[in-house]
């Protein structure tokens, strides 16, 4: 199936990688479609080692959304670039790339043939230590630029759903500019709560992204320069004038203000 593009824009959910994808031993694609009745979760609770494969008909809302991960998630975990295909006998990863493959299984005692068992050892803690995490670099390797005037009013917390990047007053209308060279690999209104949004790529670790703007002034595909206007300030999604800022590395959030300049 084959649906527009514009319908795809406000599918399930977005993704802020830009790698292709590859087809798995069939030529049949399923498309992102409109969610279903159930909700998105929304903080992901990772899968390490596990994986899913895209049966006919499914959609990466869907797989997100029965495995406990939010579609934005799964879509950043896999590469998945705009238009949001997946195919068929396509395997998806269900926790980070950084992550470890599989995690550690405890270890099973030895029983003796023929003799009693020996007494049962004291209950031990089997639940797998998570996978270490790939430290974040303190730097980008490229500089930095504030999106916009303003005064920071919601500031990071790791660990934090709601608070995965900064929030900036302003006024409606004021320009939001690019944080740093890149391509706009997303333009649109289809992830709920950033209302009008774009996400920048820099490189293939370093995404940016500009949510509650009032009008979005770049499309998809198109290269930006650091401190070029990417769209009107608003209050999409928010209630309140502002931008909500976020930067990412390997898809996950981190604190902008520790790469921004200092003001």
């Amino acid at each position: 199936m084959k649906p527009a593009r514009n319908a795809l824009a406000q599918a399930s959910v977005l993704a802020f990688a830009a790698a292709a994808l590859v087809a798995c031993g069939t030529a049949t694609v399923t498309r992102t479609s409109q969610p279903s009745s159930r909700p998105a979760p929304k903080v992901s609770q990772p899968k390490y080692g596990a994986t899913a494969r895209v049966r006919k008909g499914q959609t990466l809302y869907r797989i997100a959304v029965d495995n406990g991960i939010t579609p934005l998630d799964l879509a950043l975990w896999n590469n998945i670039s705009p238009p949001y295909t997946i195919y068929p006998g396509q395997t998806l990863r269900l926790y980070p790339s950084d992550a470890s493959a599989s995690a550690s299984k405890p270890s099973v005692p030895a029983t003796t043939t023929g003799r009693p068992k020996p007494p049962a050892p004291a209950p031990r803690n089997t639940t797998p230590a998570p996978p270490p995490v790939a430290a974040v670099p303190s730097g980008s390797g490229f500089k930095w630029r504030w999106p916009t005037d303003g005064q920071v009013i919601g500031g990071y917390a790791a660990g934090d759903a709601t608070r995965q990047g900064i929030d900036i007053a302003g006024s409606g209308g004021q320009p939001v500019r690019a944080a740093a060279d890149g391509m706009v690999v997303y333009s649109g209104a289809g992830l709920v709560g950033y209302g009008e949004l774009i996400i920048v790529k820099h490189n293939e670790q370093w995404l940016s992204a500009y949510g509650h703007n009032r009008k979005r002034l770049v499309n998809e595909g198109q290269i930006v320069k650091a401190g070029q206007q990417i769209a009107e300030m608003g209050r999409s999604g928010a209630s309140r004038d502002m931008l909500h800022f976020e930067i990412r590395y390997n898809g996950k959030p981190v604190n902008p203000q520790e790469y921004l300049p200092k003001r």
